[in-house]
């Protein structure tokens, strides 16, 4: 079995009581191979694995864990509740299918996946809290949440919001969310982060990850997480590709590096809008 090598403790994010490792492992559309993959990521040295009840990888991401023999309660594990799943009685019990397919006793991180403008927000939120006070989860957040969302979910949560999970990377601003997000004390948390690939064939950081001896890959990855608060789950579907998105800890990028890549956002390119659950987004 490989060696396996935690992430310092330096490169976890600090946001009320949680220490969230600074980049995990998605398992989005994974399949049959999900099992396989978070085992290896953990071996390689992953300790955040990030799914939800809508990836259809929960018990892929349970079976990868025992397999791993890395002990529970050292990997931080996020799942999220569909907004098929808003109402009180159906959230809960959606997080109850969770953890029996994952076979774990509770989650480190448990988010609202997607808003539901059908169900007052106060009836999520009051699910989410009592998710976390019956010990089913560790911390709580939301994802995909707009300003005027976040707003309302910390006004109305007496339990601290660890998180917002959103479509963050170089071809996209959100700098008014991450602004949000630091003032309540919260992690931003960055799905998508090489914008599905798209960043991996842009000159810029082609020649960023030229001059580095770096891929694009973990070029764009690094971009993400040298912001301060911000976390990333880049998905990965072979487990080469995993290792080398972990690979980021040991290089920085200079200010000069980072401006030309703040330069591609003007391109205001979002790749997660499904017309079918997506908010009306912030303008930039």
């Amino acid at each position: 079995m490989p060696q396996t090598m935690q992430q310092p403790k330096a490169f976890t994010i600090s946001a009320h009581g949680a220490e969230m490792p600074a980049i995990g492992f998605g398992t989005l559309e994974l399949g049959e191979r999900a099992a396989m993959l978070v085992a290896n990521a953990i071996r390689d040295g992953y300790r955040h694995i990030d799914t939800a009840r809508k990836y259809g990888s929960e018990e892929g991401v349970g079976e990868g864990i025992r397999a791993s023999g890395v002990p529970r309660e050292e990997i931080w594990v996020t799942t999220k509740v569909t907004e098929d799943n808003a109402r009180e009685k159906d959230f809960l019990n959606s997080v109850d299918t969770s953890l029996k397919a994952m076979r774990l006793d509770y989650v480190d991180l448990l988010l609202i996946h997607w808003p539901q403008p059908k169900v007052p927000l106060a009836e999520t939120v009051g699910a989410l809290v009592k998710a976390k006070r019956m010990g089913l989860a560790r911390h709580i957040g939301v994802s995909n949440f707009t300003l005027a969302l976040l707003d309302e979910a910390v006004r109305l949560s007496p339990e601290p919001l660890v998180t917002n999970q959103l479509e963050f990377h170089a071809y996209l601003t959100q700098d008014k969310l991450l602004a949000a997000c630091r003032r309540y004390g919260m992690i931003l948390t960055a799905y998508s982060p090489t914008a599905r690939g798209q960043l991996l064939t842009d000159p810029v950081v082609n020649e960023i990850a030229k001059a580095k001896g770096r891929t694009p890959a973990q070029i764009a990855l690094r971009w993400v997480i040298q912001h301060p608060m911000v976390a990333a789950v880049p998905r990965a579907f072979e487990s080469t590709h995993a290792a080398e998105n972990l690979d980021i800890f040991d290089f920085s990028l200079s200010d000069e590096e980072m401006r030309r890549l703040d330069a591609l956002r003007a391109r205001n390119l979002r790749v997660v809008n499904p017309p079918e659950r997506a908010p009306v987004w912030d303008l930039p």
